[in-house]
């Protein structure tokens, strides 16, 4: 339907009456809108000439509204002062303090240092709300690449066509075993140890569970885990049973800190990366921009692995 605009109002126009009737002159209107006072008057009769009736008479030297101006003011103040609001939310918008964020992590990190990061990001920014999700990682990346969520954080993949990946701090993965477990005075586990004492190992499906079956392989131990489980978390809490020795990423390694667990180094080393995801030559909002820069923050103070 066309809709004919030859007769709509200027909402500027409408400004500059609003503030002349508030401030009642053309001194102290022009004051407030950072303008001239001729400016001000010429807007006042290029208004009354688009309305088809006067807005102010002078008496007594002196300019006094209308019995229509009262009601046109008493019509648009309650627009201006949605205006005022909406003006605020942009710049709440503009220096990354309002809105709403789309973030989605695996496990590892999901778990341990994504809950630190939004604390601290939601600290600041009463405004902002952020919704959450812990998935596995192709999930992660699907959620990424149809644009879902607006971050991903993972570990192990350094690269993938579908997204654009960035690496944000490397650690290597370490040992777990229960603090009265026979190895638990060496300082450093190999392959040898867990086949010897009982290998609580990841899906070799998975990436850090075929980056482990490759440091056995290095190490001329054949992969078979007594117990073969989907995520670190799960071969962390059989290790703390007293089930063997689980080789898993450090961020679980020290979320799980709580836990009877002894942690040491593994050798050969098996490097992961603590990685962001994000949408393919997309551009990140201010609100995902704070975001990434308080999970460096929070990744900075990680005590090294092992």
């Amino acid at each position: 339907m066309r809709i004919d605009r030859r007769n709509d109002l200027s909402l500027r126009l409408l400004e500059i009456f609003g503030t002349m009737m508030l401030r009642q002159t053309t001194v102290d209107a022009a004051a407030d809108l950072g303008i001239s006072q001729p400016a001000v008057s010429l807007a006042i009769k290029q208004l009354e000439g688009q309305l088809g009736f006067q807005l102010f008479e002078r008496r007594s030297r002196r300019l006094q509204p209308t019995e229509e101006a009262r009601s046109l003011f008493a019509e648009i103040e309650p627009i201006f002062l949605q205006l005022r609001a909406v003006e605020g939310h942009v710049r709440d918008l503009r220096k990354g303090t309002a809105g709403k964020l789309r973030v989605i992590a695996t496990p590892p990190l999901g778990h341990s240092v994504i809950p630190v990061v939004l604390r601290n990001f939601l600290a600041e920014r009463p405004g902002v709300s952020v919704q959450y999700d812990v998935r596995r990682l192709e999930h992660v990346i699907e959620e990424v690449e149809t644009g879902a969520s607006e971050l991903g954080v993972v570990l192990g993949l350094n690269s993938h066509p579908a997204v654009d990946v960035r690496v944000l701090r490397s650690d290597h993965m370490v040992a777990l075993v229960h603090r009265d477990h026979a190895l638990a005075g060496k300082r450093v586990l190999s392959p040898q140890d867990c086949a010897a004492h009982g290998h609580i190992g990841l899906d070799s499906a998975s990436r850090l569970g075929l980056a482990t079956q490759m440091s056995f392989e290095k190490a001329g131990v054949p992969y078979q885990p007594r117990v073969e489980v989907r995520y670190c978390h799960t071969a962390a809490v059989l290790a703390n049973s007293g089930l063997g020795v689980a080789v898993v990423d450090s961020y679980t390694a020290g979320f799980l800190s709580h836990l009877e667990l002894s942690v040491h180094a593994f050798a050969p080393e098996i490097s992961v990366g603590a990685c962001l995801l994000t949408r393919r030559d997309a551009t990140l909002s201010r609100l995902a921009q704070g975001f990434v820069a308080e999970i460096e923050s929070v990744l900075g103070l990680v005590p090294p692995a092992g």
